[in-house]
């Protein structure tokens, strides 16, 4: 018996360290016709080859129309932005990027988020902070706003106790009123999708808890505000017909829970 558990242990690191370092999955979900959308999120410092070029070549494989990048690109403690840079410039130069930042963006250093801005001043990302664009995709026009939350709903008082909640009057409050026509929101916490789908955005791109970090079951089991069995932390949920698309990201270190890009047809 004891050999058998020394077994099972010894597969169980090999296929985590084969999960965390060599694993790139693509998550497939077809919502509607016409339009291809690849969904990236919370890259954090996880590389994948030199330059990030097999994340890349993975999403240049897709030919997408659009590319969303939800949130954490970064980590807060980094200091060198190449990476992160390169994964910005290889994709701007596949189709339109439009990005918001997470959590982490919002935390770093002031002297590295000097650096990190002018990083983005270098590249073709349209960042969306409590902004809007609007793009023309086959004929459909796309209203794609991005929402900058206040950091509470994150950590408070350096720790996760009493933290903020978003409503739709906040959203109206950041965003104003969510307009006609087809409207894309990316907004990196989850948590608050039913809210999200209240104001009206048609489709929200959501990514932040690493899927649950670990998966049993295809339960998620941990989120990074140190709660057990988060809601919403990978897949499409449904609000009356609103969509909320959670990605389980790339970074961050975990078990049955592969670092993904996710392609929706929309």
């Amino acid at each position: 018996m004891l050999y058998i558990a020394i077994i099972i242990l010894i597969l169980l690191v090999l296929y985590f360290i084969f999960e965390n370092f060599f694993m790139l999955t693509v998550r497939r979900e077809k919502l509607g016709s016409g339009i291809k959308v690849v969904h990236v999120s919370d890259l954090h410092k996880r590389r994948f080859g030199t330059d990030n070029v097999r994340l890349i070549k993975k999403v240049r494989a897709e030919k997408p129309d659009i590319i969303i990048l939800s949130g954490d690109l970064i980590t807060r403690s980094e200091t060198d932005f190449s990476s992160a840079e390169a994964v910005l410039r290889g994709l701007c130069e596949t189709a339109p990027v439009y990005m918001i930042y997470g959590n982490h963006e919002q935390s770093i250093h002031k002297e590295n988020k000097r650096i990190f801005k002018k990083m983005l001043l270098r590249n073709r990302q349209i960042l969306l902070k409590n902004g809007c664009a609007e793009l023309v995709v086959k004929g459909r026009t796309l209203k794609i706003y991005g929402l900058l939350e206040d950091y509470g709903v994150y950590k408070k008082n350096g720790g996760y106790r009493g933290l903020d909640v978003i409503e739709k009057k906040d959203i109206d409050r950041l965003l104003g009123p969510c307009p006609e026509g087809e409207v894309l929101l990316i907004a990196h916490n989850p948590f608050f999708g039913e809210e999200y789908a209240k104001w009206g955005a048609k489709y929200t791109f959501s990514g932040h808890v690493h899927g649950g970090s670990v998966r049993f079951f295809r339960k998620a089991l941990l989120s990074p505000e140190r709660r057990f069995f988060p809601k919403y932390a990978k897949g499409v949920y449904d609000f009356g017909g609103k969509k909320l698309l959670v990605s389980a990201g790339l970074g961050k270190l975990r078990l049955f829970d592969p670092p993904e890009i996710v392609v929706y047809e929309i």
